[in-house]
């Protein structure tokens, strides 16, 4: 029988602590369109799980990531999310890099021998692109399309790179990353959560499957649904859902053991002004959804860390892909190559 995970790996900062040195530093992360950083200057500054990060594209057209951290005294450089910079001018110190990460000035700094601009470059961060999608890794342990396993097959009749971004939602929710993944990657709080959702969907012929790297949740549709009957999770913490003219993609992003950000973004192949009541229709639904499961993550949560659960059954109809999620979170912490020191016991 199938068990989930003890509730420690909830709520305890050890554990949280650990999945940010071993998964969250050596995966990627899905950040959005890569359309956003079109020309030269554009910018894409983000958090990942509590690292500052940010992606650039510079004169030369070649996008570049790196730690959003000054090299003098840790200022950051660049307020997160989008925008364009014609220098990367820390605001603290007045320090100035160029657009490949080099140290080009450091005004009144002084006179000292040992000190040398060439010593003090923006520490770099790993970019690739996939399908019109941006990617950043810290320090991946394996190439991007080793790590997206099935997907690529998966989606390779939808055509998803020509699909616009259009707007971008976030969300906050004072529960764990797990918490919230945990539901997201089973249909059997359906019923009981998402009523509306319910009642546009074949629910007894809700299917979840657990493959390489991803898992795939499909049901048929009912009249009035605006869904593509298909949603994808992808490890370790993004998702894509497919629907008739579009999709959304999201990132689950821990800001601390107990708090969880989502970023949602939406994109049509139709971004016409005659369109635009559908599409406003398509997000209100999708985020309502989404919405509709804070307070049960939120509920579980303060369970957790009051002590009071024990690990309960999984279902081996829907939750196979739970137990599929959480071996893979075991299997990052046991790690024995992980280079980070982090006692869990």
């Amino acid at each position: 029988m199938l068990t989930n995970l003890d509730a420690r790996y909830y709520v305890d900062p050890k554990v949280f602590e650990a999945e940010r040195q071993r998964i969250f530093k050596r995966h990627w992360q899905m950040l959005g369109p890569a359309a956003r950083l079109q020309g030269p200057g554009d910018y894409l500054a983000v958090d990942v799980a509590g690292w500052k990060l940010f992606a650039l594209r510079g004169r030369d057209g070649v996008l570049r990531g790196f730690h959003n951290v000054c090299r003098h005294r840790g200022a950051r450089l660049l307020a997160e999310g989008a925008g364009n910079c014609r220098q990367l001018r820390c605001p603290y110190h007045q320090w100035v890099y160029d657009d490949h990460g080099a140290l080009r000035q450091a005004p009144w700094f002084g006179v000292d021998a040992d000190f040398k601009t060439e010593d003090w470059p923006l520490e770099p961060a790993h970019i690739a692109e996939w399908r019109g999608l941006l990617f950043l890794g810290i320090e991946p342990e394996a190439p991007l399309l080793d790590q997206l396993g099935d997907l690529p097959e998966e989606v390779a009749d939808s055509p998803i790179e020509t699909y616009a971004a259009v707007e971008q939602h976030r969300f906050t929710m004072r529960s764990n990353w797990k918490t919230y993944t945990d539901n997201f990657v089973e249909g059997y709080h359906i019923p009981g959560i998402h009523p509306g959702f319910m009642k546009v969907i074949e629910f007894a012929k809700f299917e979840t499957v657990a493959q390489n790297g991803m898992v795939r949740m499909t049901a048929p549709q009912r009249s009035g649904s605006i869904y593509g009957g298909k949603w994808l999770w992808m490890w370790p913490n993004w998702t894509l859902s497919v629907f008739p003219g579009g999709m959304n993609t999201s990132r689950i992003n821990p800001l601390a053991v107990n708090s969880t950000e989502l970023i949602y973004d939406f994109y049509f192949s139709d971004t016409s002004e005659e369109s635009a009541p559908a599409r406003r229709g398509t997000i209100d639904v999708n985020c309502g959804i989404v919405r509709e499961d804070f307070g049960i993550c939120e509920h579980t949560q303060n369970n957790y860390v009051s002590g009071g659960y024990s690990p309960g059954p999984l279902s081996p109809r829907h939750e196979q892909s739970v137990a599929y999620f959480q071996t893979m979170v075991r299997a990052a912490l046991d790690s024995r190559s992980s280079k980070a020191v982090v006692e869990l016991d």
